[in-house]
């Protein structure tokens, strides 16, 4: 197939990136719309307040996104935006945070509600420029022209179009990562290599998608491992980087679907739930991809076996011994989720598009199956 690739936000990654906030903001206004995290430490925000300052730059914030947050909070923050004339707009947070900005960038030109871009309003290419500053990693649908996010009115999951250019700016500054340290580190780790193998695996992959996720797995491996220096936040955020990107080429696949569908009902499951999805489907990516599998295994470092199917089976096991020695569990029985409560999600999940680009037709038994064996 053809591919056409471009490629337009400033893309900045390395520690103390950050101050450069200023100076890339500054070629879109003189005042920004600042949306943060809840929980994030005041210094902070007051930096990236002084940053932007001293280029001249007001800053509006609105810091009141937690993880349990609806998207429908995007309506709070264009009220905002609109009545102080913001030029852009700033996601400066997690995962959460950075889906909400998405979409009240968005919303704000045609003052349209968080539902009507649900139900599927298009922007008629009209939105303000997002620069984009996480700080627990990069999420796998930030290049992507759509993105996943729960509908409050029902917390079933639903993609929304993104316009091709909406992403102004990344700047993606390691020393931001302060939660990424023990637990929450290899739970990040985990998930990231979870969606760069579904990503790798995917109908959609080409030459371009497997080189750079390719390099990403190289990266998550390398830290799943324990090699020299371990898990850290500037080998993670390359790694994030090189995901979200092959991605964007490629399609993620149901894991990703399933993980959104889940964090839809219980907000705080996410990243532990692309780890253990990820054990629920390797069996199947091994029978669809047995190739790209075995070469997967040589990333986690199996070592080779007789045959190319060994190698690509030895996978889970691997995966599952590195989910031990971090001390995640391998299923979600813990929580003591009901089932029932997850079908319409799951099912919501499976009827999205990406899920089309799965290298196997993926079925409502399917679906079925995966959550029981996780729960």
């Amino acid at each position: 197939m053809d591919i056409s690739f471009k490629f337009d936000p400033e893309i900045l990654i390395g520690a103390d990136t950050l101050s450069m906030a200023g100076t890339i903001c500054s070629r879109y206004g003189e005042r920004m719309m600042v949306t943060a995290d809840q929980g994030m430490d005041a210094r902070t925000i007051k930096r990236l307040k002084d940053i932007l300052g001293d280029s001249g730059i007001e800053a509006i914030v609105f810091d009141g996104i937690s993880e349990d947050s609806s998207v429908d909070m995007a309506q709070n923050i264009v009220e905002l935006c609109c009545a102080g004339h913001c030029k852009a707009m700033i996601g400066f947070g997690g995962p959460k945070t950075q889906i909400i900005a998405r979409m009240a960038a968005i919303m704000a030109p045609l003052r349209i509600t968080a539902f009507e871009l649900l139900d599927g309003r298009t922007c008629l290419n009209k939105f303000l420029p997002l620069i984009s500053i996480p700080t627990t990693g990069i999420d796998t649908f930030a290049f992507t022209q759509y993105f996943i996010a729960a509908d409050p009115r029902d917390r079933l999951v639903k993609s929304v179009e993104s316009p091709d250019n909406l992403y102004a700016a990344m700047i993606v500054d390691s020393n931001l990562f302060q939660s990424f340290s023990g637990a929450s580190a290899s739970i990040s780790v985990l998930g990231g290599f979870c969606s760069a193998v579904e990503a790798y695996c995917s109908t959609k992959a080409n030459f371009l998608s497997d080189a750079l996720l390719e390099r990403a797995l190289y990266f998550f491996g390398k830290m799943l491992k324990g090699g020299p220096g371990g898990i850290n936040a500037e080998t993670y955020a390359q790694a994030g980087f090189l995901t979200s990107l092959g991605a964007s080429v490629s399609s993620p696949g149901i894991g990703s679907a399933l993980s959104f569908a889940v964090n839809a009902r219980y907000p705080a499951l996410k990243q532990i739930c692309g780890a253990v999805i990820f054990t629920a489907i390797a069996e199947r990516l091994v029978s669809a991809r047995p190739e790209k599998m075995s070469r997967v295994a040589s990333y986690l470092g199996t070592g080779k076996f007789a045959s190319v199917a060994e190698t690509a089976n030895s996978v889970a096991e691997t995966f599952s011994r590195c989910m031990a020695s971090l001390n995640v569990q391998p299923n979600l029985k813990e929580f003591s989720i009901p089932l029932d409560r997850l079908m319409a999600a799951a099912e919501a999940a499976r009827n999205l598009e990406l899920v089309s680009h799965s290298p196997w037709t993926v079925s409502q038994e399917d679906v079925f199956g995966i959550l029981k064996s996780i729960l």
